[in-house]
Protein backbone atom coordinates (compact mmCIF):
# COMPACT_ATOMS: atom_id res chain seq x y z
CA UNK A 1 0.00 0.00 0.00
CA UNK A 2 1.56 3.39 -0.87
CA UNK A 3 1.60 6.30 1.22
CA UNK A 4 -0.39 8.96 -0.07
CA UNK A 5 1.60 12.27 -1.27
CA UNK A 6 -0.41 14.17 1.26
CA UNK A 7 0.59 12.33 4.18
CA UNK A 8 4.35 12.12 2.81
CA UNK A 9 4.21 16.27 2.58
CA UNK A 10 2.85 16.20 6.61
CA UNK A 11 5.65 13.76 7.53
CA UNK A 12 8.40 15.57 5.29
CA UNK A 13 6.97 19.11 6.63
CA UNK A 14 7.50 17.95 10.03
CA UNK A 15 10.99 16.75 9.78
CA UNK A 16 11.82 20.15 8.16
CA UNK A 17 9.95 22.00 10.95
CA UNK A 18 11.81 19.59 13.44
CA UNK A 19 15.45 19.79 12.23
CA UNK A 20 14.71 24.16 11.44
CA UNK A 21 13.90 24.32 15.66
CA UNK A 22 16.79 21.62 16.51
CA UNK A 23 19.51 24.23 14.70
CA UNK A 24 18.22 27.24 15.46
CA UNK A 25 18.26 25.80 19.43
CA UNK A 26 22.08 24.85 19.04
CA UNK A 27 22.76 27.87 17.91
CA UNK A 28 21.23 29.22 20.80
CA UNK A 29 22.87 27.69 23.18
CA UNK A 30 26.24 28.36 20.93
CA UNK A 31 25.86 32.42 21.55
CA UNK A 32 24.71 31.77 25.09
CA UNK A 33 28.30 29.80 25.81
CA UNK A 34 29.89 32.01 23.97
CA UNK A 35 28.91 34.98 25.42
CA UNK A 36 29.06 33.38 28.73
CA UNK A 37 32.72 32.57 27.92
CA UNK A 38 33.74 36.55 27.89
CA UNK A 39 36.38 37.94 25.65
CA UNK A 40 39.68 35.63 25.14
CA UNK A 41 42.21 36.33 26.94
CA UNK A 42 45.68 36.73 26.56
CA UNK A 43 48.51 34.31 24.51
CA UNK A 44 50.36 31.50 26.45
CA UNK A 45 54.28 32.82 26.71
CA UNK A 46 55.81 29.41 25.59
CA UNK A 47 59.00 30.70 27.20
CA UNK A 48 57.83 31.74 30.46
CA UNK A 49 55.55 28.31 30.21
CA UNK A 50 59.40 26.17 29.13
CA UNK A 51 61.14 27.80 32.10
CA UNK A 52 58.86 27.05 34.59
CA UNK A 53 58.73 23.32 32.98
CA UNK A 54 62.42 23.12 33.38
CA UNK A 55 63.10 25.14 37.05
CA UNK A 56 59.89 22.23 38.66
CA UNK A 57 62.49 19.82 36.56
CA UNK A 58 65.24 20.76 38.23
CA UNK A 59 63.55 21.35 41.82
CA UNK A 60 62.26 16.86 41.37
CA UNK A 61 66.02 16.03 40.07
CA UNK A 62 67.49 17.83 43.14
CA UNK A 63 64.84 15.99 45.17
CA UNK A 64 65.61 12.91 44.26
CA UNK A 65 69.14 13.18 44.76
CA UNK A 66 68.95 14.22 47.94
CA UNK A 67 66.91 10.93 49.19
CA UNK A 68 69.63 8.96 47.93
Amino acid sequence: MPIKPQILAAISGAIATYIADEDAACQAAALTAMAAAGPPGPPVNLWALAGRQQAMQMRLLMQRRSLR
